[in-house]
């Protein structure tokens, strides 16, 4: 690999995602906050952060057109899958050069550049991977199928995760290798887990929520006002 002065750090942006809990007609990806689109502002942080060189975008077909007119010139527009995982896969596939890789939700839209910067900063310091992540505050259940609570973990051991998730471009390039069809994973931590290798946690930032329920988009839009 490079040394951590010249690795070479692609951001990948997967906006193939339908979001309909968010209620919007528009793909969530799309959704303005305060007027501006849910993926302008998610790769503006990336590039404010000083700390990527590439950023691909990955959305569905008939999209590709509408998302290039929307993103600073030499952010990379490509098509993506049928599921996230295909369309963060087809990202990788479009930025084999990389040397780490950030994976970034678009619908976490006002995450703070310092935070991406922070995420970059570990992997050039020897991580395999890195997870922004936050204190759980509610009590957490497992349920069973018929709702009846199995079990209750311990608050203290949970964190909740946010993106961007940042890992060693091989690390990841080996953890998509073994994905297969109907792959339940939640997240890319999770693939980079099943691979033994070890994933670090730094402390996350509430501004970079994930807009989901039309609650999370008043939230944002007041926020992103606020700011402005």
């Amino acid at each position: 690999m490079s040394s951590a002065a010249t690795e070479f750090v692609v951001a990948l942006v997967p906006a193939a995602g339908r979001g309909v809990r968010l209620g919007e007609s528009t793909p969530k990806a799309f959704v303005p906050v305060a007027g501006i689109p849910m993926i302008r502002r998610a790769v503006d942080g990336l590039l404010a952060s000083g700390a990527v060189h590439r950023v691909v975008v990955v959305v569905p077909a008939e999209l590709v057109e509408l998302a290039a007119t929307l993103l600073p010139d030499g952010v990379q527009v490509i098509v993506g899958g049928a599921e996230r995982l295909d369309s963060v896969r087809a990202g990788i596939d479009a930025a084999p050069d990389a040397d780490l890789y950030l994976v970034h939700d678009a619908a976490r839209a006002l995450t703070p550049p310092a935070l991406i910067a922070r995420v970059v900063s570990e992997l050039r310091n020897g991580r395999s991977g890195v997870v922004p992540a936050l204190p759980v505050t509610d009590t957490i259940k497992s349920v069973d199928s018929a709702g009846r609570v199995t079990g209750t973990p311990a608050r203290a051991d949970l964190r909740a995760i946010q993106t961007p998730q940042g890992f060693a471009a091989d690390v990841l390039r080996r953890a998509y290798d073994g994905v297969v069809e109907g792959d339940l994973a939640t997240d890319d931590a999770g693939l980079v887990e099943r691979l033994g290798e070890q994933v670090a946690t730094i402390v996350g930032d509430p501004l970079a929520f994930k807009i989901t329920t039309p609650l999370d988009l008043t939230l944002a839009n007041a926020l992103a006002r606020e700011e402005g």
